[in-house]
């Protein structure tokens, strides 16, 4: 079963197959091409963000996905790394700088990640804006109004169900399909009639990921 998982998701990430609303996730994630970097110091590290901000920016202006305008008045919370706004009484806009991640291929490959494990939450990728001189990405997430406070215990259920097994705090990884999910609390899952909502995951790939299961037995 998990060796199915991870050829599905092996697909996705390389654009072979569909997730939902993954369309536009997929195409950006595919022109930046394989994220490869030169070494890990610091300083390489800065240069790559660099190179590859400026590749997606072509990327952005070629394929039309500037958002230019975003209204003060519809802004309810931010984190970290992100904005949230009101768009409709069904959706919220999420502002993401991609802090969380390495580079900007990393954080699209979590939003194709999320949309596949929490397709009730799915990510749509709108396009990017520009705020002085931050280039953030403006995803479109259905809105969810929580009527008690998470049960972090049926989280934690949830999440060993599938695979998934608590390394810290609220962070969680598969060992089988090499994927960490991280900051699981109780602002990031939501409960709405009895029934869990992710709302907020950060995902990281592992190289295991791309290995083919070895099965012991055989």
């Amino acid at each position: 079963m998990q060796n199915t998982v991870k050829n599905e998701l092996q697909n996705i990430l390389s654009g072979k197959s569909q997730v939902r609303d993954g369309a536009t996730i997929q195409a950006v994630a595919g022109h930046l091409g394989d994220g490869s970097q030169t070494g890990k110091t610091a300083e390489n590290e800065k240069l790559f963000r660099i190179q590859e901000t400026a590749r997606l920016e072509s990327i952005i202006t070629d394929k039309k996905l500037w958002v230019k305008e975003i209204s003060a008045s519809k802004y309810i919370a931010e984190g970290a790394e992100q904005k949230v706004f009101i768009k409709d009484a069904f959706h919220v806009l999420k502002l993401n700088t991609g802090v969380f991640y390495k580079s900007w291929r990393d954080y699209l490959f979590s939003l194709l990640l999320h949309n596949y494990f929490f397709p009730d939450t799915a990510y749509s990728l709108l396009g990017f804006y520009r705020e002085n001189s931050d280039l953030l990405a403006v995803v479109q997430q259905p809105y969810i109004s929580s009527d008690e406070v998470t049960d972090l215990n049926q989280v934690n259920a949830f999440m060993n169900y599938n695979g998934f097994l608590k390394t810290r705090y609220n962070d969680y990884y598969n060992h089988e399909l090499g994927i960490i999910v991280e900051d699981l609390h109780d602002e990031n899952v939501l409960t709405s009639k009895g029934v869990l909502y992710f709302i907020d995951t950060v995902f990281y790939l592992t190289d295991d990921l791309w290995k083919p299961k070895t099965n012991s037995n055989t």
